[in-house]
């Protein structure tokens, strides 16, 4: 080593590192964004695109940008009063009518974003058109509008759209059989009512658990524990038997069974535990 070169300490190190942060300060303050100067009232106007059916066809990119910004001033804290979120939402559910992926995809998101803030009444309403993208050929459209149900559904109406959840639990498609499953979770807790719906699903779940896709095989297993943990021996054949046969697939899935199968010994340890002090 030379005597001009600095031996490498952590000293040396955060030096080089401070020296870095400094060079590249001023290209990150001259930084700018496209939304930084958005103001409500401007993106509002710029919504009514959605009402021109025209545009909303032939111009699904200008559809897509206005939605960007939308939940752009969203995220920024800036809140909507009760008349424009209805307003926009309603505008929002005519993008239906187009064909256009990415506006879709758009289209989903919002819904997301925004059915906790909105009347369960109005996001009610766009229950039929997720329910038909659901049932598409799409399975793009599949998977997210199952998503999408997951949030605005509630136990009263889970029963209508049960058999199309079912079906796509044991989808082909890794894509829409894990949003089914994500889906089935969320129904689970979401209140008692609903749960008990979901555990009618566990003959779908366990057909999904032997599923080729790693991901798939996860959210299985995941949806199976999460129905029977309050069933120890329920836990304990399920983890008995995916010990034996070692048809897990997932690194994800074999992490969660040795989690589920530690806390099995564990809960009986502290049993037994329990039971000799008591005979003493």
């Amino acid at each position: 080593m030379s005597q001009s070169e600095e031996p490498l300490t952590t000293a040396g190190l955060m030096r080089e590192i401070t020296v870095l942060k400094e060079k590249f300060k001023g290209e990150d303050e001259e930084m700018y964004s496209p939304y930084a100067d958005l103001e409500k009232a401007t993106v509002l106007q710029e919504c009514r695109i959605f009402h021109d059916q025209k545009a909303v066809k032939e111009s699904p990119r200008r559809c897509c940008t206005t939605i960007t910004k939308l939940l752009y001033i969203v995220a920024q804290g800036e809140s909507l009063t009760s008349a424009e979120l209805i307003d926009v939402f309603f505008g929002v559910t005519k993008l239906f009518q187009s064909k256009d992926a990415s506006l879709r995809r758009m289209v989903y998101l919002f819904i997301k974003e925004v059915a906790e803030s909105c009347d369960r009444g109005d996001v009610i309403i766009v229950t039929q058109s997720l329910t038909k993208d659901m049932n598409s050929d799409v399975d793009l459209y599949r998977s997210n509008a199952i998503r999408v149900l997951a949030r605005i559904v509630d136990a009263g109406m889970l029963g209508a759209i049960e058999r199309y959840i079912k079906q796509a639990i044991v989808d082909r498609h890794p894509l829409v059989s894990s949003s089914a499953l994500i889906s089935a979770s969320h129904f689970f807790e979401s209140s008692p009512e609903s749960a008990n719906i979901v555990r009618r699903w566990l003959n779908e779940a366990q057909t999904a658990l032997q599923s080729p896709h790693e991901m798939v095989q996860y959210h299985a297993l995941s949806l199976l524990y999460q129905i029977k943990k309050h069933d120890r021996l329920g836990v304990s054949k399920l983890v008995t038997q995916l010990s034996k046969n070692g048809s897990l697939k997932s690194p994800l899935a074999t992490i969660s069974l040795i989690r589920y199968t530690s806390k099995l010994m564990h809960d009986e340890a502290r049993e037994n535990s329990g039971v000799s002090d008591g005979s003493r």
